[in-house]
């Protein structure tokens, strides 16, 4: 971990800036990496990753829809969009925990009664160690 010198917030390494405080990290030392996977993942950005094309659908979007549409695209989740700014994220642990059985009796309802509102979102400049620390922090799969 980075420890930044203005607040004192653990940070992930590679991290160039504070979580908390939003200082510059980028003086900061921490140990070298280890593996040259490491070292790629600290240092490059999510966009090296290729990242596939988002599927997004609105709020209005039947749940049934939604989840045809996961299925036709081999998809574990979907971005709800409303005026081109994210607003939610349906995914499978959605369909099984907030829908479950009862999928064939709410399939008409809209997606946005199930889905996960205000989703966190990162740059595709943004390192792959910022990414893996934020879902480690939010239990994100």
């Amino acid at each position: 971990m980075t420890i930044c010198p203005e607040c004192g917030q653990e940070n992930m390494p590679g991290a160039d800036s504070c979580e908390a405080c939003q200082s510059s990290l980028t003086r900061v030392s921490s140990r070298p990496p280890i593996q040259p996977e490491e070292e790629r993942i600290l240092r490059d950005a999510i966009r090296e990753l290729h990242p596939r094309e988002v599927l997004t659908v609105s709020p209005e979007t039947s749940v049934r829809d939604v989840m045809q549409l996961m299925v036709d695209k081999y998809e574990g989740c979907v971005v709800v969009v409303e005026n081109d700014r994210p607003v939610g994220i349906f995914s499978e642990r959605d369909a099984l925990m907030r829908i479950g059985p009862d999928a064939a009796e709410l399939g008409d309802r809209p997606v946005s009664e199930f889905m996960t509102s205000t989703p966190t979102t990162l740059e595709a400049n943004d390192k792959i160690a910022f990414a893996l620390q934020k879902m480690a922090g939010g239990g994100y799969r």
